[in-house]
């Protein structure tokens, strides 16, 4: 059984979506851990409230990056996870951590990558006036939302829609997407060859997946 760890920056319904899965049976992995990089995050409410053990790795305490991502290197190691899992970090993971776990990093952004990575993904969707958009599963590499694609799912893009509720309609795909994804690498479903990732059959019903 794969050792998961997650990273949270806010709310955590990602991280939740996941949680949920594994508590299900969906996942065929354990969660050893959720790493926060701030105080005060409802991520950490709800990883307590499903019994998973919070570690803070406070950014604003460290006296710069270098520093912050020594003590998050340190914590990741004594988790000795198979798989991390990126769920709304908010921070970008130095180029040393991505090397010692390549290929075992994957992160959910809000928009069909290529298009419009970084910040503001429903925003720079909006203002380039497109009428498809969604949420791509991916694993890291050290660019920015560049690393080789896993999954992708698609929602419309409306007339009347603002940021906010593009990123609601949006997010309902993420937490299938990204529970789906976890579960293809822990069922070792899953293959990079360059750019590419072939997915091979899995059990796991994407639209059941869910989320509260």
């Amino acid at each position: 059984m794969k050792r998961i760890v997650m990273l949270a920056s806010g709310r955590g319904s990602n991280f939740l979506a996941v949680a949920s899965a594994i508590t299900r049976g969906m996942i065929h992995g354990r969660c050893v851990g959720l790493i926060v990089d701030r105080r005060g995050t409802l991520a950490a409410v709800r990883a307590e409230e499903c019994g998973i053990p919070v570690f803070l790795v406070d950014y604003p305490g460290f006296s710069g990056k270098s520093e912050y991502e020594e003590e998050l290197t340190r914590t990741l190691g004594s988790l000795a996870p198979d798989l991390i899992v990126l769920a709304g970090y908010m921070k970008i993971l130095g180029s040393a951590i991505i090397r010692d776990y390549a290929g075992r990093i994957i992160n959910i952004h809000p928009s069909l990558l290529p298009s419009f990575p970084g910040l503001d993904a429903q925003g720079q969707a909006l203002e380039y006036g497109v009428k498809i958009s969604g949420c791509t599963v991916h694993f890291v590499d050290e660019g920015t939302d560049s690393g080789p694609v896993i999954l992708q799912r698609a929602v419309p893009v409306l007339d009347d829609d603002d940021p906010k509720s593009l990123a609601e309609r949006i997010l309902h795909e993420e937490h299938i997407a990204l529970p789906a994804a976890v579960s293809l690498f822990c069922e070792d479903r899953l293959r990079i060859l360059g750019r590419t990732v072939i997915r091979l059959d899995s059990d796991f019903q994407e639209g059941r997946s869910g989320s509260t």
